[in-house]
């Protein structure tokens, strides 16, 4: 399996990542033992000037792993064929117990990896360096979850066997079985989607209220990351019933594939940029009171809220066009 293109592309990646991170985390310790912007020392001079080459390893470090992320469900959808009884991503994830945890490492990487894109950029723009101590000790809280995710990946892909009979979609979003995936499944598809409808007004209005006030940004922040989490239980609860046009067919990962027009990655997409974007709206927000960034912040907050509120409407069009054109009727929903 290790001999499969993608997985060692995502393997390189990994390296490459906890090796930029790492050495970014040395840095790290220098700044926060050693950083004085009033002072015009020879050191304090070398670690304003070896910033920017770090702030730039880490821009590379944290797109290579938005892009490994996709890679990773993208992989695990294409080899759904090559193990028994594996369906689609789901059924390669569960080949053996690295698989899922490995996703949720992934995403929360990614998560992390914008709100800290965004607070370097915030600390770019003000001339004392006001968030330079905030973001590298952000940066050393990421460093562990990057490297468990390296460890985990690593033992999911040398721990593939073909011989595995794993299970399929059908089998672990099914209300019939147990765990969490069987909970969301049977979540009643009509308050689910009253539900869904809701926070989705109300995150696309607190957003604009952020972009035209610059008011309530961390209660659009909590809303984007309350929004993402009800977005996915929903695609599993009712939005991908209406795609496949099967009332029993709840997998978030089929929607990925071709005889579905990728319709999955036009959903999922614009939602965790929304979601990262949110998030990143209230981080920002706590550094308005620093002279040094209050215009920045005042300035970069409703172009980010603004961005975020057209990839929320993005993905809940898609949602609200993939319900509409469906050949399904659900009575019960209504």
């Amino acid at each position: 399996m290790l001999l499969n293109p993608a997985i060692m592309a995502l393997l390189l990646v990994s390296i490459v990542v906890c090796s930029m991170l790492m050495l970014a985390s040395g840095f790290a310790i220098q700044v926060l033992r050693h950083w004085d912007i009033e002072s015009g020392s020879e050191r304090q001079l070398g670690l304003e000037r070896r910033t920017y080459l770090i702030s730039t390893l880490l821009i590379w470090a944290f797109s290579f792993e938005l892009m490994s992320l996709l890679l990773f469900i993208y992989n695990a959808e294409s080899m759904s064929g090559q193990f028994v009884g594996a369906m689609c991503a789901t059924g390669v994830l569960n080949v053996n117990g690295w698989g899922w945890p490995t996703l949720f490492l992934k995403i929360a990487v990614f998560f992390s990896g914008a709100v800290w894109l965004a607070l370097n950029y915030l600390d770019n723009q003000g001339y004392d360096y006001p968030v330079v101590k905030y973001k590298y000790r952000l940066l050393l809280a990421i460093l562990p979850l990057v490297v468990a995710e390296f460890i985990l990946q690593l033992l999911y892909f040398t721990n593939m066997d073909p011989d595995v009979i794993t299970s399929c979609c059908g089998t672990l979003f099914s209300s019939q079985a147990e765990g969490v995936a069987a909970e969301v499944s049977g979540l009643p598809p009509r308050n689910m989607m009253l539900v869904f409808i809701l926070i989705g007004v109300i995150v696309i209005v607190s957003g604009l209220r952020v972009a035209l006030r610059v008011r309530g940004n961390w209660f659009f922040a909590l809303l984007g990351g309350a929004a993402f989490v009800v977005a996915l239980m929903s695609i599993v609860s009712f939005v991908s019933l209406y795609i496949y046009e099967h009332p029993h067919h709840h997998c978030p990962f089929c929607i990925l594939k071709s005889g579905h027009d990728y319709v999955g990655y036009i959903l999922y997409v614009p939602l965790f940029i929304a979601a990262a974007l949110a998030m990143s709206v209230g981080a920002l927000s706590s550094w308005r009171d620093k002279p040094s960034l209050t215009l920045t912040v005042n300035r970069v907050i409703p172009r980010l809220s603004w961005i975020a509120v057209i990839f929320f409407a993005l993905f809940y069009l898609a949602a609200g066009w993939s319900i509409w054109a469906s050949n399904l009727t659900m009575a019960e929903v209504w």
